[in-house]
């Protein structure tokens, strides 16, 4: 009899119930039939050992081309019919109703009117890729680019798309691709931060740091935001009477301290991440100044980033740190800018001209100093944003304050170094700019060749948290992109 019967009526809570009837045969031919259906959970595997989370260097699942990661990321949506993706179509069919379907995000100030190009486009480097007038900086290094014409998320939205991009997923809170890098990896420095996001002066991107959140990863992947001006990174220097011997006495007896309580308190992951944060603030005091200062450069240098033109400064200084700190060992550094800067609704004639201005030159500088200090094979180079623009009209107000809506259904980025092969367009979009058509590129096939550059297999780079095996893929259909392999 089970002893679940033997209970008065009122006892017999669904505690009793599970309690009793637990280990009995009932529940045993449920499991059984259960996992004949597919239905019920892989069983937890036991650990064997402690898990253990650090940024010291770990082997890669194969052999690697790419080392370290630089990432411009234009927040809002460079158009790609103005800089990357030239439409001719469009000239054709200017002022006239677009004959196909459109998926607005903004629907009040939407217009089927079809609008082309501003700007010219022409061919450059040995391998002809046409870009825009607006980006003539960009078209001296094209031979170095693989521009993918085929990038697709599919959420018509600029906070899911960039969630997309990050993190493989279309919500928040889950880790970026710059932790998973690390988390998998490691870092070749010990005296720098693995992970570092360089802030535009004007502000903060849109999301905050939504992009560079390690999320439910152990915190130690945590990305690092420099900011725009000194202090870059805050609370880094002590106080002027602790510095010294005052100072390497504290931090002696801190890690005394810390190594104790975490004897007693193993496995608690936030704790050690919060104590290695510690240790590398204390060595970045030194190595992170020295990283971040551009006058240590030759003037020749500043002068090819732009930093001796106002237009151009920011932008060149944080290109020209990105690259000293990839030098010295960092794993993955991100350029953001602010807001959603890149999101030209309206007054595009005058907003992207401004905005290409700032960031070419020293955008193509980058690329041709990798490349002269051989550092670009090993270095991999992206610019883009998390969507393009439609190829009509939006704010039919006039020349001056006509813009374009969202498009994630088809728009472009580009790539160098690192693996990938230069001089060559991937992918294709409609004659009309707006699908995707040839060798569609989604976020997910994204991160599986990038993962791939850096020597890791996305279907094996798992944590396991919870009892699941998570990815940053996610377990979607992804593939390496191999054409655009070197």
């Amino acid at each position: 009899m089970n002893s679940a019967a033997c209970l008065p009526r009122d006892l017999c809570s669904r505690r009793h119930f599970i309690g009793a009837s637990g280990f009995g045969l009932g529940s045993t031919a449920l499991a059984w039939l259960l996992r004949q259906d597919g239905l019920l959970a892989e069983p937890a595997r036991p650990e064997l050992e402690q898990r253990k989370y650090d940024l010291a260097p770990k082997p890669a699942h194969h052999p690697a081309r790419a080392r370290a990661m630089i990432s411009i990321l234009m927040i809002g949506g460079p158009s790609q019919m103005d800089l990357l993706d030239p439409k001719p179509l469009l000239k054709e069919y200017e002022g006239k109703k677009f004959p196909g379907e459109l998926k607005f995000d903004n629907a009040g100030q939407a217009s089927a009117k079809v609008l082309p190009s501003f700007w010219d486009f022409k061919k450059h480097g040995q391998c002809g890729t046409e870009v825009s007038s607006l980006l003539p900086h960009l078209g001296d290094v094209v031979d170095d680019l693989c521009v993918i014409r085929s990038m697709q998320t599919g959420v018509n939205n600029h906070g899911q798309s960039l969630y997309a991009l990050a993190s493989g997923r279309i919500t928040s809170g889950a880790p970026t691709l710059g932790s998973w890098i690390n988390y998998g990896l490691g870092c070749e420095s010990q005296e720098l931060p693995a992970y570092v996001t360089l802030t535009h002066p004007s502000g903060t991107p849109l999301l905050v740091d939504q992009h560079w959140t390690n999320g439910w990863l152990p915190s130690i992947y945590q990305g690092t935001m420099i900011r725009p001006r000194e202090p870059r990174i805050l609370n880094l220097d002590p106080a002027p009477h602790l510095r010294g011997a005052a100072q390497e006495r504290q931090l002696g007896l801190l890690r005394e301290l810390n190594r104790e309580h975490q004897l007693e308190h193993p496995g608690e992951l936030d704790l050690g991440a919060r104590i290695a944060s510690y240790e590398l603030a204390a060595r970045m005091q030194t190595a992170a100044k020295e990283a971040m200062d551009v006058t240590r450069e030759s003037e020749a240098t500043r002068q090819l980033y732009g930093i001796d033109n106002e237009l151009t400064r920011d932008y060149g200084t944080r290109c020209l740190i990105a690259r000293r700190l990839v030098e010295r060992g960092v794993r993955f550094v991100q350029i953001v800018n602010n807001g959603q800067s890149w999101d030209q609704h309206s007054g595009i004639i005058k907003a992207l001209p401004d905005l290409c201005a700032k960031s070419d030159r020293p955008v193509a500088a980058l690329i041709k100093d990798l490349k002269a200090k051989g550092l670009l094979d090993s270095t991999l180079v992206h610019w883009g944003g998390e969507m393009g623009r439609l190829p009509v009209m939006q704010n039919d107000l006039g020349r001056e304050k006509v813009g374009r809506d969202h498009n994630t259904y088809g728009f472009t980025i580009w790539l160098a170094g690192g693996g990938i092969r230069g001089g060559m367009t991937f992918g294709e979009t409609d004659e009309w700019g707006h699908h995707a058509v040839k060798n569609v590129v989604t976020q997910h096939d994204y991160h599986a060749t990038l993962l791939h550059l850096f020597g890791l297999d996305h279907t094996k780079l798992i944590y396991r948290r919870a009892g699941r095996e998570l990815s940053l893929t996610d377990k979607k259909p992804a593939r390496v992109v191999r054409e655009i392999l070197a």
